[in-house]
């Protein structure tokens, strides 16, 4: 990057202009999926070390983008949107279709270019690809469109499959789902398939030393974790009723349709089926576990201990940016405690798989209560007995050191409560409530969520095991 800097301070600026302008749209109109992802890239650079744009992702875990201020300006304000929509959705792409043999296949490339400028040119109400200009050979310059056009790809299709006997399907069919378009595209006797079709592809790069330019790195492992991150963040999102979300999350899941039980699993686990109004049992359960899992590990997120990357470092500093902070363990053991209500009937399933989550997370310490009219600490696997009346004002005055229990107060600072109840008992304000985390059970007072200021809180459906 140091080696490919753009010369003209003016260019520079407008190429900036132009992808805040683009990454403002898809928070607000565009796509809710791509805002995500690009807040993740903390580090935005310009730079010519790359023709168009790209995302790196870092064996470190870290995410930057990298744009060329001067292909920004030539292609335009929608042109700098289809590109940095095109570079998000690869992403997806990467993350979605795991399958070495699958991503091998330079159709599969071809599929993923068709796939996913088909749902630009609709997503962002574009007529087709962005253009540039480029010189005609004869002293004048004429304007080229940038990238594969779908609609091409499918006449093509049409005529080889003509040739061959075979009759296509029309373009509204074979652009329905991704491995609808490589399914029909692996029937064409000669797939249109280019030599690179995206900075991601294809073998390493123009050359090397200083002077050439290189692919940029996808450590696969940190490519997961953004697009994960992103697809819980927006998945919460739409449950809470945000349209555009809804639209664009249900829209990539039936895009994704035949990808297989992996694909399924995932989806099931982050509550597609509570999107789409669907009502079986497991995915019920899935949902709130999926919640609670996501919810918990927000409250846990490690701290930053600061280490210097050196390389990086310069790089960055080179550029005017400052130092990246690599994250290496968490500063401190984080305290959990989990409140039974046990006034009611609390589904034993739900204790055990509460008490499985907490356990498999790495440094956390558990403080476990059951709680009634009267306050019991006890461990996983002991009987715990209710009796009448619901207080939770005891809970908060015990967590926050105010109360004692047999003779001892609750010494450490909880990082998150886990309240299991039916909420059913006088309303109550904690000194922090950001750390609160209530699953309501069957017929219960969802009343957490109307507090204010409002806590985490969901329903849990106990019927399911």
């Amino acid at each position: 990057m140091l080696a490919w800097q753009p010369d003209d301070p003016a260019v520079a600026e407008e190429g900036r202009r132009l992808k805040e302008a683009a990454l403002l749209d898809f928070g607000v109109k565009d796509s809710v999926v791509s805002s995500w992802l690009y807040a993740k890239c903390h580090y935005q650079i310009p730079t010519t070390a790359v023709d168009t744009a790209a995302v790196v992702a870092t064996g470190d875990g870290t995410c930057l983008l990298l744009y060329n201020p001067e292909f920004f300006v030539a292609i335009g304000p929608s042109g700098v949107r289809f590109v940095l929509f095109h570079e998000a959705r690869h992403l997806i792409h990467r993350h979605l279709y795991v399958d070495e043999e699958l991503r091998a296949d330079p159709v599969f490339d071809l599929a993923a270019e068709v796939a996913i400028n088909h749902v630009a040119l609709l997503r962002l109400a574009q007529g087709g690809l962005p253009t540039r200009e480029v010189p005609d050979g004869a002293g004048g310059t004429r304007r080229e469109p940038v990238g594969v056009d779908p609609h091409e790809v499918h006449r093509r299709y049409v005529a080889d499959l003509r040739e061959q006997g075979f009759e296509p399907l029309s373009y509204r069919d074979f652009t329905e789902t991704d491995l609808r378009i490589y399914g029909e595209l692996k029937r064409m006797r000669t797939p249109p398939v280019p030599p690179v079709l995206c900075i991601h592809m294809g073998p390493g790069g123009d050359g090397e030393g200083a002077g050439a330019k290189q692919r940029p790195p996808m450590d696969a492992e940190a490519v997961t974790s953004a697009v994960e991150e992103t697809l819980a963040e927006v998945m919460r999102g739409a449950l809470r009723g945000e349209g555009l979300a809804r639209d664009e999350l249900l829209a990539l899941a039936d895009r994704t349709t035949g990808g297989g039980k992996r694909l399924e699993k995932m989806w099931g686990r982050m509550g597609l089926g509570a999107l789409r109004g669907e009502t079986q049992r497991t995915r019920r359960v899935e949902w709130w576990r999926r919640w609670l899992s996501d919810t918990l590990a927000s409250k846990l997120r490690e701290g930053e201990r600061l280490i210097y990357p050196k390389k990086q470092g310069a790089v960055l500093l080179a550029l005017g940016h400052d130092p990246m902070l690599a994250r290496r363990g968490a500063e401190r053991t984080k305290v959990v405690v989990i409140a039974l209500d046990t006034s009611g009937s609390m589904p034993q399933p739900v204790i055990d798989w509460i008490t499985t989550l907490v356990g498999r997370t790495e440094g956390v310490e558990s403080h476990w209560l059951s709680f009634d009219g009267a306050l019991m600490p006890f461990v996983p696997g002991e009987r715990v007995h209710g009796g009448g009346g619901t207080d939770f004002q005891q809970v908060v005055d015990y967590v926050e050191g105010r109360r004692a229990v047999d003779g001892r107060r609750f010494e450490e600072r909880a990082d998150a409560v886990i309240m299991v109840t039916d909420g059913h008992a006088r309303t109550v304000t904690p000194a922090q409530p950001d750390r609160w985390i209530w699953l309501i059970t069957d017929g219960g007072d969802d009343w957490p969520e109307r507090h204010d200021p409002p806590m985490a809180c969901h329903r849990v459906v106990t019927g399911d095991s």
